[in-house]
């Protein structure tokens, strides 16, 4: 017999490791993972052609029943002034929450801003009795010739501030959409120091939905000794950009260092009362580290994530992620070095405000910019109110 099909007969037979990491592989990443993982929207199993519109337009339908819910709770408080206790802010306060709105002209039914201020109301009201977790204030930044229904309807139960009209005429004139978002989130943010002087200033924009966890883990975080030397923390980044494939070198260590905890589990298992012949030895710890990278990766690192929610603790902090700001937390008076920094750059298509603060985080010298995973928030804005929108939005 030749030597090649002797030696491929010795490692196809069940009492050679190699047979035996095949048949797992096949087992694992070929039928197990496929059954499990199909449905799940993060995960490279997920079929788009069967699922993705049926789930998109479910996500569409429950977000505009809140919506709607809302609106009928809004109105149904308008009657009764200042019944949500948040119209006068109180100065010195140990976080405010700014809550950055303008008007849709699409989607509009949806309500995303009196969805996100009856979460934070509820919220606020399980902080207990006679304690505040939070002040609130509404920044409608509409510019154009109508109102912003969503946020006058708030106006008897929060402070609403706006721009006057002529500021608004001047932050229209000759500018693109990127620079005219930035100049109101600086708007924002100084509007909100000054009227508040907080030890603490959060950002939300008007389609972050709190999670049920939301204050808990604030106070967790502001509680931990990097928040006092960090320009802000990220509490959003989009889900499908969570994977561990990612240039994000923090993840490549937790990708590899998840691998080894995990292979030497498995390792001491399969070595113990199983069929499989695998053993304490460095060849097959690292063929199981590669196993299970990979099937952490197929199926899913958002949903890897999720188990960190069981307590606030269990929030990982990492360098700040250069994407999106739905909610973004400005620790002590970093919100003003925050509105500087974006005074001082123009913002275009590819160097967003987002890219803005990134980039200055990254090169000023003592600045630092963290991000938190899981999210604390949910993006719910399938409408944007500043850019073109697709006739039929789906999730990915």
């Amino acid at each position: 017999m030749p030597r090649w099909k002797a030696l491929a007969s010795q490692h196809l037979r069940w009492s050679s490791p190699v047979a035996q990491g095949l048949v797992l592989c096949i087992v694992t990443f070929g039928i197990v993972l496929p059954l499990c993982c199909h449905r799940l929207l993060y995960s490279y199993y997920y079929i788009k052609s069967m699922y993705l519109n049926d789930m998109s337009d479910q996500f569409l339908a429950e977000s505009y029943e809140r919506g709607q819910e809302a609106l009928e709770f809004w109105e149904a408080s308008r009657s009764t002034t200042g019944s949500a206790g948040f119209s006068n802010i109180v100065k010195g306060s140990e976080l405010l929450i700014t809550v950055v709105t303008a008007r849709r002209t699409e989607g509009k039914e949806f309500h995303y801003l009196l969805q996100v201020m009856q979460r934070l109301v509820s919220l606020l009201r399980g902080c207990g009795e006679g304690r505040r977790c939070a002040e609130v204030l509404v920044c409608d930044v509409e510019s154009g010739p109508l109102d912003n229904e969503d946020a006058a309807l708030l106006e008897s139960q929060f402070l609403v501030v706006r721009r006057s009209l002529e500021e608004q005429w001047k932050n229209q004139a000759h500018v693109n959409t990127f620079e005219r978002e930035k100049r109101d989130y600086v708007y924002c943010l100084r509007k909100g120091w000054e009227l508040a002087s907080p030890k603490n200033l959060m950002v939300l924009e008007d389609d972050a939905l709190p999670r049920a966890d939301f204050f808990a883990v604030i106070q967790d975080l502001l509680s931990r000794r990097f928040a006092l030397h960090t320009l802000y923390v990220k509490l959003y980044h989009p889900e499908r950009l969570q994977r561990y494939w990612n240039p994000e070198p923090y993840r490549i260590l937790e990708w590899v260092g998840l691998g080894l905890v995990g292979a030497t589990a498995l390792l001491l298992i399969l070595s113990h009362g199983t069929p499989f012949s695998f053993s304490l030895s460095t060849t097959h710890l690292l063929f199981l580290t590669l196993y299970i990278m990979v099937a952490v990766e197929l199926a899913g690192r958002h949903y890897l994530l999720e188990v960190r929610r069981f307590s606030p603790q269990l929030y990982a902090v990492s360098p700040a992620t250069e994407c999106c700001t739905p909610a973004m937390l400005f620790p002590g008076n970093s919100s003003l070095r925050a509105a500087e920094y974006l005074d001082g750059s123009f913002c275009v298509k590819g160097n967003a405000k987002d890219m803005v603060l990134y980039q200055m985080a990254r090169t000023i010298t003592g600045e630092r910019a963290h991000s938190i995973e899981p999210n604390l928030v949910s993006h719910i804005g399938a409408f944007s109110s500043v850019r073109a929108n697709p006739s039929r939005p789906r999730l990915l």
